[in-house]
């Protein structure tokens, strides 16, 4: 493993935040190999270094892993929820390290769902400003005109601001309906579904269907397995 700041350490390890440890560092706290730190800036191997906080070694770090699950609907995007409802968790219960879902998907909403351990990595594909794009297929009630698909890529206003300019293409027309693909660079809260409820076209079914590089491809309803590393690799691309 490459050499980390030292907060960084602290901050994998589950010690503290970023901001937390470098108070802990600065204030003589933390030692490396016996050696108390007082300055930021500092780097350790947190697999070689004994590093230490008040005394205390810190947890190893967990090895970093990487899966992708197909969440149906009727699933909460948590590991817990206080209602008792079904939970990703109760769909991953052999992954033994503990992951979060990169990203959310409504109860209702159902698709593609990254779950990881590597916060840095998932920082990158949820950060707006690295517009990280993420498909949808979107059933919305009505057809949509001209004037609705041109307002949905301009963006329309909403209670947080505008919403973000979206990729529209008609997939299919039903006689009531439309199934239609949609692709965000930004993962705003419920951000699709209240775009199309600004323009009085509410969302019926929503299915998230690629994330980054990431696809369904061969992924039934219900299943997760492991990233491969080239996927992985390509996701840090």
């Amino acid at each position: 493993m490459p050499l980390l700041r030292l907060q960084k350490v602290l901050s994998e390890a589950g010690v503290a935040s970023r901001r937390r440890g470098e108070t802990l560092i600065l204030a003589g706290r933390v030692s490396i190999n016996g050696k108390v730190i007082r300055e930021l800036g500092v780097k350790a191997d947190p697999d070689r270094d004994q590093i230490m906080v008040d005394g205390k070694s810190i947890p190893r770090p967990s090895p970093k892993v990487y899966y992708l699950l197909h969440k149906p609907r009727g699933i909460i995007t948590s590991l817990r929820d206080p209602e008792g409802r079904p939970t990703i968790k109760d769909l991953i219960p052999n992954i033994k390290v503990r992951v979060y879902p990169v990203g959310r998907l409504d109860y209702d909403a159902e698709g593609l769902m990254l779950l990881t351990n590597d916060g840095e990595l998932a920082l990158k594909l949820t950060h707006p400003r690295y517009e990280i794009s993420r498909s949808y297929l979107v059933k919305v009630r009505g057809l949509l005109t001209p004037k609705e698909m041109d307002l949905l890529e301009r963006g329309v206003m909403l209670v947080d601001g505008m919403s973000p300019p979206m990729e529209v293409k008609r997939v299919k027309m039903l006689k009531e309906n439309s199934w239609l693909k949609v692709t965000v660079w930004e993962g705003r809260n419920r951000v699709i579904k209240r775009t199309f409820e600004a323009i009085n076209r509410p969302v019926l079914r929503l299915k998230r269907i690629r994330f980054a590089s990431l696809t369904l491809e061969g992924l039934g309803p219900g299943n997760c397995r492991p990233l491969s590393p080239e996927e992985v690799k390509n996701l840090r691309g």
